[in-house]
């Protein structure tokens, strides 16, 4: 048996994912590329490569990653590149994508190799967090102004808008679509590729799969580009949990277990969000689920459970895969949890386990 604490991938469910990836390529004409600023953890690419058309990437380790771990087609973003990356960035890239015209002007030169894009803001989204809305006032992710962008429409060969967040309203994904088609056409018409980004929840149950084939189909006919999504979330939902044990028990007013974990550092994005772990639900005995660390607030949250909870107790945690494996950090120095796949065979392989060694070269 593995200790805890460990991510279990679950072979199957990444897999349920990608027959819905592969089936709206095929009926849409549309490519998927991983992004890996939500999922990186190389030891599943296997599973996902002949379902999926490359990754696309936030930075130059990333896009070193995609290139090295994945293969096939590889796009390469950033905010903004620096002198010493942008050679290194142009080598792995099929395509580099700048996030301003001052950066594609910048290092023209130096990418005149190889296809450039620029990321378009279309000055809306569907996120409900500030914190994360690419269209937040004086957001700095991308350019607006279609005047601007087709003074450089020569330089470049397509564009990268990401506009969704956990979007599963495909009437709000059309709406939103038809709004770019009436604002950029002018543009859209002189491109080869779009990339309309990540955050549409098409792999979610009951997600029309047909109607948004059927819609980004019409897109690419309307404009003559190809059209690249970039499935975060959609790639690997459902499919892991985070496997920790009990390590103590008290009540303080309410019923608390600590595990052998923390959400400060094992699943940070839910601390970011204020969001709760997906924890089990049934039965009457209540329990706060609590961190190791020594931040006051490392909570996962309420779970209800059949019997009550011992020392030494497993409880896993759900959906512990996307913007949270490429998020887990040494805080307090809490052990990082190892990294586990279960195979469609049932069999459970530990594929990485972490010690002192690797927190003491994490830091200098």
């Amino acid at each position: 048996m593995i200790p805890t604490p460990f991510y279990l991938i679950d072979e199957a469910r990444i897999l349920t994912n990608m027959r819905k990836i592969e089936a709206l390529r095929a009926a849409s004409g549309a490519k998927a590329l991983l992004a890996l600023k939500c999922f990186a953890t190389w030891s599943a690419f296997d599973i996902m490569r002949p379902y999926m058309d490359g990754t696309t990437s936030s930075s130059l380790y990333e896009l070193r990653l995609g290139h090295e771990k994945f293969g096939k087609e590889t796009h390469a973003y950033s905010v903004a590149w620096s002198d010493s990356e942008i050679d290194e960035a142009c080598g792995y890239a099929d395509k580099i994508i700048f996030n301003t015209v001052g950066q594609l002007t910048r290092f023209e030169a130096q990418s005149a190799h190889i296809q450039r894009g620029l990321r378009l803001n279309p000055r809306f989204s569907t996120s409900g967090f500030d914190l994360a809305d690419p269209a937040r006032p004086f957001s700095r992710l991308g350019e607006w102004d279609v005047n601007k962008l087709l003074g450089v429409a020569d330089r470049i060969t397509g564009v990268m808008i990401h506009y969704n967040c956990e979007n599963a309203d495909f009437a709000l994904f059309d709406e939103q679509l038809g709004r770019i088609e009436r604002d950029f056409a002018p543009l859209l018409e002189k491109l080869e590729w779009v990339s309309l980004g990540g955050g549409i929840h098409f792999t979610g149950e009951g997600y029309p799969l047909e109607a948004l084939a059927a819609r980004l189909k019409t897109f690419s006919e309307r404009f003559g580009v190809q059209v690249y999504l970039e499935p975060g979330e959609a790639s690997i939902t459902q499919s892991t949990s985070l496997e920790v044990s009990v390590l103590d028990l008290l009540d303080n007013g309410k019923n608390l277990a600590i595990v052998d974990s923390s959400i400060e550092a094992h699943m940070l994005d839910l601390l970011i969000y204020r969001e709760s772990a997906k924890l089990p639900q049934t039965g009457d005995h209540a329990y706060q689920i609590c961190g190791k660390s020594c931040l006051a607030g490392d909570i996962f949250g309420e779970a209800r459970f059949e019997k009550p909870l011992k020392v030494g107790d497993r409880i896993s945690v759900a959906d512990a895969a996307g913007y949270t494996m490429v998020k887990k950090n040494w805080f307090n120095g809490v052990n990082m949890p190892s990294i586990a796949i279960k195979r469609e065979t049932g069999e459970i392989e530990l594929i990485r386990q972490f010690g002192y060694e690797d927190y003491l070269t994490s830091l200098s």
